[in-house]
C-alpha cells in the first residue's frame, strides 16, 4: 500500500484515477481511497496498468496533427480508448475484491491530441459517456476546460495534488513528473494548510523526443535505463541549439506538448548537424531534458531541500543522474530522490492525481491554482458523466 501524510487508510470514499500521458505508453489506473473531511489524507489502494496495442498508439500520434478523416477518426480512437481505461479499472476492481456500486467516481484525463490555450481550447481525446456506461461508474472529465474558459492554460493541474499530497511545513520542495513533457511543481513550505505559494509549470520534453528518436533509429518504444544514451556522446553545440527555444525562457504560468515539441521541431534542429551520430543525439537529448528541468528548478526553486521524481523518466537512470549533476551545476544541493521516498510509486503519481481531482468533483471545491495556470480564480473542475 502507497500512503501520503497519513499511515492508517481512513474512512473515505473509493475513487478510481486514470491517467494516458503524452508517452502514449497505456493506461495507468488508481484505485484511491480520500478521507471524507480532508482529501490531503488520500492513499492508494491498488494500481494497474494497460499497455496500447501499437495501432491505437500509431492513430493516436498520428491525430497529433491535422489529418484526413480526422473527426471520425479520433471519434473511433476515443471509443478504443475508453475500452481500453474499462479494462483497466475492472483490473483493479479484480485486484481489490471490490463492487463497481462502492466506487463514488472515475477521474479519467482523456488523451490530449491539441493543446492550443492561447487560442482558448484543449482537446482530449476521450468518451466518458462509453465508459461510464462500460464501467457502472460515474465519470467525471474533461478537466482541463473550465480553467481555460477562465483564461488559464489549463495545465498542468496537478501542483494543487502535489502540495496536498507532498507539501511539508518548513520545507520547500519541487515534484518534477518526467512523463512525456516535464513539469515542477514547486511546493512552499512555509504554510502547508493552504497553496498560495505553490508554483507549477511545464519545463519542456521529457521522455518524448528521447522515445521517438529511440523509435526511430532503433524500433524500440524507448530507451531503457538511459543505456544508448549511456553509450553515445553529448553535442554540445546541438545542445545550445536545443536550449535557444524561446518557449524554454518564457515566464510562467506556462504549459506546452506535441504541439511544439515534436519531431519535425527536432529535425529543423538537426539540419545544421548532418553527420551526428544517433547515439549522440539520444545522449543530447537526454542532457536536454536534465538541463531544462534544472534550469527551471534553479530559476524558480533555488534553496529547495529535495525534488521528487515521478513518471517514466525516473526510472530512467541516466536521466537521473544527468539531472543530479546539472542541478549540481547550478548551484542546487537539493537531493534527487523518486516519490517511492514520499510512500508513492512513481508510475502512480499522475493516476493518483485524477483520483484526488474526482474526489475534489465531488466535494465541489476548486481543482485548479490560479497562480499555476494563470486562470481568473478557482474553479471546480470537470465534467460529469452518470453511471
Amino acid at each position: 500500500m502507497h500512503a501520503i501524510l497519513t499511515p492508517q487508510p481512513c474512512p473515505a470514499s473509493l475513487t478510481i484515477g486514470l491517467m494516458s500521458g503524452t508517452s502514449l505508453d497505456g493506461v495507468d489506473g488508481v484505485l484511491a481511497s480520500c478521507a471524507a473531511d480532508d482529501d490531503s489524507r488520500i492513499h492508494s489502494v491498488a494500481g494497474a496498468y494497460i499497455p496500447f496495442p501499437d495501432p491505437l498508439r500509431a492513430e493516436l500520434l498520428a491525430l497529433q496533427t491535422a489529418g484526413f478523416n480526422e473527426i471520425e477518426r479520433e471519434a473511433l480512437s476515443a471509443n478504443a480508448l475508453a475500452h481500453h481505461y474499462a479494462a483497466c479499472v475492472q483490473q483493479l476492481l479484480a485486484s481489490t475484491g471490490h463492487a463497481a456500486g462502492e466506487i463514488s467516481a472515475i477521474g479519467v484525463h482523456g488523451q490530449t491530441i491539441r493543446h492550443h490555450p492561447e487560442l482558448g481550447f484543449t482537446r482530449q481525446t476521450n468518451n466518458p459517456a462509453l465508459l461510464a456506461e462500460l464501467t457502472g461508474i460515474d465519470v467525471i472529465a474533461d478537466f482541463r476546460s473550465r480553467d481555460i474558459a477562465a483564461g488559464g492554460q489549463g495545465a498542468p493541474l496537478v501542483p494543487a495534488f502535489h502540495q496536498a499530497a507532498f507539501g511539508r511545513t518548513g520545507e520547500t520542495r519541487v515534484v518534477a513528473n518526467i512523463g512525456g513533457i516535464s513539469n515542477i511543481s514547486i511546493l512552499d513550505g512555509s504554510n502547508n494548510a493552504g497553496t498560495a505559494g505553490t508554483l507549477g509549470f511545464d519545463t519542456g520534453p521529457g521522455n518524448m523526443l528521447l522515445d521517438a528518436w529511440i523509435a526511430r533509429h532503433r524500433g524500440l518504444p524507448f530507451d531503457a535505463d538511459g543505456a544508448w544514451a549511456a553509450s553515445g556522446a553529448v553535442i554540445a553545440t546541438l545542445l545550445q541549439a536545443l536550449l535557444q527555444e524561446p518557449y524554454l525562457a518564457a515566464p510562467p504560468p506556462k504549459s506546452t506538448g506535441r504541439d511544439l515539441f515534436h519531431m519535425g521541431w527536432l529535425d529543423a534542429k538537426l539540419q545544421a548537424f548532418p553527420t551526428a551520430a544517433a547515439a549522440d543525439v539520444q545522449a543530447t537529448l537526454t542532457a536536454f531534458t536534465a538541463r531544462t528541468l534544472a534550469d527551471a528548478i534553479a530559476r524558480h526553486a533555488g534553496g529547495a531541500a529535495a525534488v521528487y521524481l515521478c513518471g517514466g523518466g525516473a526510472y530512467n537512470a541516466q536521466l537521473v543522474a544527468q539531472l543530479a549533476a546539472a542541478l549540481q551545476a547550478c548551484g542546487q544541493n537539493a537531493r534527487v530522490l523518486s516519490t517511492d521516498a514520499l510512500g508513492v510509486a512513481p508510475n502512480r503519481v499522475e493516476a493518483l492525481a485524477f483520483a484526488w481531482l474526482a474526489q475534489r468533483f465531488l466535494q465541489r471545491h476548486a481543482g485548479n491554482l490560479p497562480a499555476v495556470t494563470g486562470a481568473r480564480g478557482l474553479r471546480v473542475l470537470g465534467a460529469l458523466y452518470p453511471r
